[in-house]
């Protein structure tokens, strides 16, 4: 039975011999002087040569909340001014 819902193993681009298949490791980076690790961290891993190529959404995902501007407000420019309010209209009065 194949389940097609897992990723399938795709050939080396370096060997060419190898196939790749996806691992979850601990990825390490620096940031400035500080090295941070991440556990879990998918990457795709060839059977022979043991080239490693990490999962290019993750890597944004990453670099997206490791980014120094990560958790403050963005600014969006100026707001657009407000709609001009009625004039010459009076409200309904009752009896």
């Amino acid at each position: 039975m194949n389940d097609t819902s897992l990723p399938q193993p795709v050939p080396c681009s370096q060997c060419q011999a190898g196939k790749m298949h996806l691992h979850y490791i601990t990825y390490f980076t620096w940031l400035g002087e500080e090295l941070i690790s991440v556990p879990n961290f998918p990457a795709w891993i060839c059977d022979v040569c043991n080239r490693r190529e990490y999962d290019e959404r993750a890597i944004s995902w990453l670099t997206m909340l490791l980014s120094p501007s990560a958790g403050r407000p963005t600014r969006t420019g100026h707001r657009p001014p407000a709609p001009p309010k009625p004039t010459g209209v009076r409200p309904a009065q009752e009896p």
